[in-house]
């Protein structure tokens, strides 16, 4: 039976949910800012006359939309919030976190009480590896064709590419497709661009196919268009894999390395030093504190080598000689 590992990074969290043989689901949450599930206490900045929607700030300075505002929430005044969605990066700029006021007591949300599942030391060898790989690529393969992803503003676009037959590959498509947006967490609105299919009979029997696919996935979908395309919505709780690497790919490179770093220490040569090869815009996302972290749990010196010529999504680590 499944089960969610959840493994504690220096700057992150990262959980799988593992049948024994691999990754059916991946969830990432960064240290810090405002998380899904946090209930904190913040002030009221802004709301419209009569208006249930406003702006506030938390201690740590951040800000979010509130939903739900009661009619004696007060501008200047406090209010208790849960947060439930994070904020999200994107090019350029960044959508705020969302939140909604409560009663309920303090909290500091963390992937084991939102998903449940047990803390592990190490997830399974490869394991994040392998989803990390698919995030940055942007691209999954499967027999006959492959998923093309992109994470834009107002949705993730998913475009189904290959030389077969419009319904063969779409029927090909729709298992890999129900993998991936369980495995990179792709949650809000996904639109997948399907071959066109003239004849109805074949959109509906890739619906009724689709349907079966995410029968245990929450979520609201269209029926297939006559273009091809079918749009999937889902709850938005936490940044998924693909808008981190798409939109975030130096600040997520460094936090994959990092977790690198530690895994390289397990079973590198005694008394080397770890080092920690990436593209110069990941180096710089690297915080002397991550690294003083990275050193003291590795029991080892760090050293950050930048190269030019690495990919921004290839960082690597290993275990040198000193």
């Amino acid at each position: 039976m499944a089960e969610w590992l959840v493994e504690s990074g220096i700057a992150d969290e990262r959980a799988i949910l593992w049948d024994g043989s691999e990754a059916l689901a991946a969830a990432w949450q960064w240290s810090g800012g405002l998380q899904a599930g946090l209930v904190a206490d913040a002030v009221l900045l802004h709301r419209a006359r009569g208006a249930t929607r406003g702006t506030a700030r938390f201690a740590g300075g951040e800000q979010a939309l509130v939903d739900r505002l009661p009619a004696d929430a007060i501008e200047g005044g406090p209010i208790r919030l849960e947060v439930t969605r994070p904020a999200i990066g994107e090019r350029g700029r960044t959508k705020l976190a969302r939140a909604r006021p409560t009663d309920h007591p303090l909290v500091a949300p963390s992937l084991i009480r939102q998903l449940g599942g047990r803390s592990v030391h190490r997830l399974p060898a490869g394991a994040w590896d392998d989803v990390m790989g698919e995030a940055f690529a942007g691209e999954v393969g499967f027999a006959g064709g492959s998923l093309v992803l992109h994470a834009t503003p107002a949705m993730v676009l998913v475009d189904v590419d290959g030389p077969a037959a419009p319904l063969t590959l779409a029927e090909a498509a729709i298992m890999p497709l129900a993998a991936t947006l369980r495995r990179l967490d792709l949650g809000g609105s996904v639109g997948i661009d399907m071959p066109t299919l003239a004849r109805k009979a074949d959109r509906r029997a890739i619906d009724a196919a689709l349907e079966g696919a995410l029968a245990d996935w929450p979520h609201e979908r269209t029926a297939m268009n006559g273009f091809g395309f079918v749009q999937v919505v889902s709850r938005l709780s936490r940044v998924s894999l693909l808008h981190r690497a798409q939109l975030q790919p130096a600040e997520s490179a460094a936090r994959w390395l990092l977790r690198q770093g530690e895994v390289a220490a397990e079973g590198g040569i005694a008394g080397g030093v770890v080092a920690l090869t990436c593209h110069p815009r990941v180096a710089d996302r690297l915080r002397p504190d991550w690294l003083t972290e990275l050193a003291r749990r590795t029991g080892r010196d760090v050293r950050v080598m930048p190269d030019m010529q690495l990919a921004i999504g290839a960082p690597h680590a290993q275990i040198m000689a000193r």
